[in-house]
């Protein structure tokens, strides 16, 4: 396990480590969103277009996405009231090795809510219910992502690369899409 690479060599070997894994998050995510978006598309499950529909489904993607910053708050305030170190706040110190973790996946969570937020109500309000399964998608890719974050953060940057991809690589998507689709109807007009 590498944390912190001490030679050229161990950063390369933890690079190759980012690529293979984030390159592995990357087949999942094009299997899982392409093949929602294949086989659910104009499925019954989903709201239809109008825009109330649109706008509470958005509503409760958000919502499954904030779960994760929640988690996060509550991991980093149960390890501050644990801490002698950490109870004071971070305006004082920085975390110490007890909550160090906890705080970067806080701070990593709430970087990837405001992106997937973001592009993914984006893309309802842009593409419409055509987009729901994709979205669906996203949104579980978004908690499988942060759960393999965690779990590999100790492990190095190799370690948290497939979570990390696994988050967000379909907010990218997202943002492409979505953007592709706003240039058309300006380009349109």
């Amino acid at each position: 396990m590498v944390i912190v690479p001490a030679s050229k060599a161990e950063l390369r070997k933890e690079q190759r480590k980012i690529l293979l894994r984030s390159g592995a998050a990357a087949m999942v995510c094009m299997l899982a969103l392409g093949g929602t978006q294949y086989l659910l598309r104009g499925a019954k499950v989903f709201p239809d277009e109008n825009l109330e529909s649109r706008l509470l489904f958005i509503a409760a993607a958000n919502l499954l996405l904030v779960v994760w910053v929640i988690i996060g708050v509550a991991m980093v305030a149960r390890g501050r009231r644990h801490s002698a170190e950490d109870i004071g706040g971070s305006a004082y110190s920085r975390p110490s090795s007890r909550i160090a973790v906890a705080a970067a996946f806080l701070q990593n969570t709430l970087e990837q809510f405001v992106i997937a937020s973001v592009t993914l109500s984006a893309l309802v309000m842009l593409e419409g219910a055509a987009m729901m399964p994709f979205i669906a998608a996203s949104v579980v890719l978004f908690g499988v992502g942060r759960v393999c974050f965690l779990v590999g953060y100790s492990k190095g940057a190799g370690g948290r690369a497939f979570g990390m991809a696994l988050t967000a690589l379909p907010s990218i998507a997202a943002f492409v899409i979505a953007l592709a689709h706003l240039i058309t109807r300006v380009w349109q007009t």
